[in-house]
């Protein structure tokens, strides 16, 4: 009898040994396939001023109308700049919002949250270090988010461009 507790044990042991290096190799490959899934987009981080210009760029080719930029940094944490651009109707402004979230999506990488297209007066987009609103001409001029977060006219121009 004492033979077969030996012989049990030992294959015990085997059984239990192999389990511990099948474990072993699952958890090395795993590692593997997570480094190599990572190594694939090394993606550089996005500075604010350059996303800014994209931004405004991108607005001035949808024909955004009296795009303007104002720093937030030392006013608010929500983002370093804010991007107020006006569109000529409902339908303008919700189609500027979907193309630029779509430019950001698939020329920076950038996922923008975005909000308000299905009104069409006010669409919003935040990418983290920039916020984007884009509003019809009445609306901007009822909420005036220039002068709520004081851009001041008189030192700096902010207008970046001017629709003709």
């Amino acid at each position: 009898m004492g033979t077969t507790k030996t012989t049990t044990a030992k294959k015990t042991k085997k059984a239990t040994a192999k389990k511990a290096a099948a474990a072993a190799k699952a958890v090395k490959t795993s590692v593997k396939k997570q480094a190599k899934k990572s190594a694939k987009k090394p993606v550089a981080p996005v500075k604010s001023a350059s996303l800014q210009d994209f931004i405004s760029a991108a607005l001035d080719a949808d024909k955004a109308q009296d795009i303007v930029c104002i720093p937030l940094k030392g006013k608010t944490s929500i983002a370093d700049y804010m991007i107020i651009a006006t569109g000529t109707s409902s339908r303008h402004v919700a189609s500027m919002a979907r193309n630029l979230r779509d430019k950001l999506s698939q020329e920076r990488q950038i996922k923008a949250r975005i909000e308000g297209v299905e009104s069409g007066d006010w669409a919003i987009l935040d990418t983290g270090d920039v916020m984007v609103h884009i509003f019809r001409a009445e609306v901007r001029a009822f909420y005036d988010l220039e002068k709520l977060w004081g851009a001041d006219f008189s030192t700096v121009n902010y207008t970046l461009y001017q629709s003709v």
